[in-house]
């Protein structure tokens, strides 16, 4: 007897009537909806609604000229604007590298060998680890950016300069100039690695100590250990923090813009469209140009999720786990 027939086999056993009966069963059915409802607000409230504003103002001329009274639809026209500026190709190349970069070697490398390490050792020297490395995610942006720019700058006040460069007789040099896209990956990805270090390390921690002993019993090494049994748990975890991570580093700029303020070539395309719509020189600030070069960064956002949950096999993560494996 499946699940509906044991539902109608009880209503009638409670002598429910008809109408009842219907509405019994029909508020069952929605009984999920109203547990959803908060979450479907927020996320039209805070996520929908602001793309289609965004999608809405990219094909207008709005800007401080024009004000919010007097702005006219100008559809695509920004758009073949943007295909057409002399800067479009070296600020999406620039973007393409600074994310690339950044992910590769710190948002995953680092805070996954940070993970597997710290969850190798003593569990309080672990967790003192990890708490020091959430430092440069819990300080404020501007004492954490000018602590680099500290680091980077010229002799007798930059801390490179004074610690290695000048002991070891080289020419010193504000080095931020010299390396600017070194040193916005590393401003970006000190914080990014925190991020993943924690989903990590608690994924780590939550594989079953049977399978680690196991492992061990059948003489693995370290690195068979973490291949053949950490590395397939972490799928989820890695999924998620490659496409939220992605997405971030696509979007914010605020590091950069305190950094470099886009100087040196380092105009990553997030903070192109915040200059084009809140900070041109000529003070006419651009919204409907800044929100088209928004946009994109949208599309490109959901097509980037879109493969990656087709590359970790998404559909194979939310199915419901097979008898043999329970």
């Amino acid at each position: 007897m499946n699940e509906d027939n044991i539902s109608i086999y009880q209503e009638e056993k409670e002598g429910l009537d008809p109408i009842k009966r219907i509405r019994f069963r029909v508020q069952g059915k929605i009984d999920w909806f109203w547990f959803l409802l908060p979450a479907i607000v927020l996320i039209v409230a805070f996520f929908f609604l602001p793309i289609i504003i965004t999608f809405f103002i990219s094909g207008t001329n709005m800007s401080t000229a024009t004000g919010f009274q007097n702005w006219k639809w100008i559809g695509v026209k920004s758009y073949q604007r943007i295909a057409a500026h002399p800067d479009t190709l070296k600020h999406l190349w620039l973007t393409i590298k600074y994310v690339a970069f950044t992910l590769v070697f710190f948002n995953l490398g680092m805070s996954l060998v940070i993970a597997l390490l710290t969850t190798h050792i003593p569990r309080r020297a672990g967790f003192l680890f990890r708490a020091l490395w959430l430092l440069p995610r819990i300080t404020p942006v501007v004492i954490y950016v000018m602590m680099w720019r500290f680091i980077a700058a010229d002799a007798p006040y930059g801390i490179l300069n004074q610690i290695l460069i000048k002991p070891l007789g080289l020419q010193t040099q504000n080095w931020l100039p010299a390396a600017p896209f070194l040193f916005i990956v590393l401003v970006n990805g000190f914080i990014g690695a925190s991020f993943g270090m924690i989903l990590f390390a608690s994924a780590i921690e939550s594989i079953p100590k049977d399978l680690m002993m196991a492992s061990l019993v059948d003489g693995s090494s370290y690195w068979q250990r973490v291949r053949y049994v950490i590395i397939p748990h972490l799928r989820w975890p890695l999924l998620f923090v490659t496409t939220y991570q992605t997405l971030s580093l696509m979007t914010s700029f605020e590091q950069i813009l305190v950094l470099t303020d886009g100087a040196y070539n380092t105009e990553v395309w997030a903070l192109w469209a915040y200059q084009k719509a809140f900070s041109t020189y000529s003070g006419n600030l651009q919204w409907g140009f800044g929100t088209a070069l928004a946009a994109i960064l949208v599309l490109i956002g959901i097509i980037l999720a879109v493969v990656y949950m087709r590359y970790f096999k998404f559909e194979e993560l939310v199915q419901e786990p097979k008898i043999e494996t329970l």
